[in-house]
């Protein structure tokens, strides 16, 4: 080669020089991240604490601090060093809109009062520290899942923070889920124990028996506890549906009623586990730098103070870490 002297020596294997020295390898460092799906705690807090409490100019606060007291709290019980915020942008409109315009149709907007609460929670919690997403068509879960799934992917562990038992749906070895309002933790077994299937399970117990909070049909007649005992016997909905005379001989009451309506509403039990589906494919970097918790910023958390008149909370958010 030229510009190097070349060895002229012969290994043979078992030589001191052979096999050749494989560089070392760094062996990635596993982290754990906290994926919070936030707009939950920002409407518990606003339902929960008066709207008495005000900025200065006579704006409601109330759910701000409620979930700036949450963050705070979590932080401090848990010490999470990388913690990622999900809000939803849109309350009223995702992409599953476009293919069933129904989907969550049925709920009301907000108050003016609460969607205003909503912007400032995210600069609180970018003033703490935490990385904020929000996306105009993909919801607070897709955001969670499309993290969630990409770091997994890195060998990562994850918590993901929630109080809706659709997320579930991630738990895996390395995913645990946790309803922080509840002080409670879901592994793979909790979630079976709790709710009667397996994690991977959620979307197709959604295809079959609805979810009226966020308007998916389900198959008419097909209650939970039904579509939990299906899925007791069959993996997921294929093998139901691939099996339905099977399905009616089942020691279920009803068991043959039940095959029938399967078979008339089969379009809307598709169509429903799509629905119950999480995204993850949402415009969102699973990078441990952007999501690792940083030194809260006085400059953020003192405009926002003075904005909004919570002179004390600021101070607990620039408190010192444990």
């Amino acid at each position: 080669m030229h510009g190097a002297r070349e060895d002229s020596r012969i290994h043979f294997p078992g030589h001191a020089g052979w096999p050749p020295p494989r560089p070392l390898r760094a062996h990635p460092i596993r982290h754990r991240f906290h994926l919070v799906d936030a707009s939950p705690y920002v409407f518990r807090a606003y339902y929960s604490i008066p709207d008495t409490l005000t900025s200065p100019d006579g704006k409601p606060v109330n759910a701000v601090h409620g979930f700036v007291d949450f963050l705070l709290r979590y932080i401090r019980e848990h010490a999470p060093t990388h913690l990622a915020l999900a809000f939803d942008e849109s309350l009223s409109s995702s992409f599953r809109n476009d293919f069933y315009p129904p989907y969550k149709a049925q709920r009301e907007l907000p108050p003016e009062e609460l969607k205003a609460q909503f912007r400032w929670c995210q600069q609180a919690g970018r003033a703490l520290g935490a990385a904020v997403f929000s996306d105009a068509r993909y919801e607070a879960d897709d955001i969670v899942a499309t993290l969630c799934r990409r770091l997994v992917r890195r060998g990562h562990d994850i918590v993901v923070v929630s109080n809706d038992k659709d997320l579930t749906q991630l738990v895996e070895r390395r995913v645990v889920f946790r309803d922080a309002a509840k002080g409670l933790d879901f592994d793979v077994a909790g979630v079976q124990r709790q709710w009667g299937i397996l994690p991977d399970q959620v979307p197709d117990f959604l295809g079959l028996a609805g979810d009226a909070v966020d308007n998916i049909p389900g198959v008419r007649g097909v209650g939970n506890k039904t579509a939990a005992a299906l899925l007791a016997v069959y993996a997921d909905l294929d093998a139901i549906y691939a099996d339905l005379p099977g399905v009616a001989a089942l020691p279920l009451r009803g068991a043959a009623g039940v095959a029938a309506r399967l078979a008339e509403h089969r379009e809307l039990a598709y169509l429903s586990r799509r629905l119950a589906t999480v995204a993850v494919d949402a415009p969102v970097r699973a990078d441990p730098r952007v999501l690792r918790l940083k030194p809260a910023m006085p400059a953020a958390v003192e405009t926002l103070a003075r904005e909004l008149g919570l002179q004390r909370l600021a101070e607990r958010m620039l408190a010192p870490r444990l």
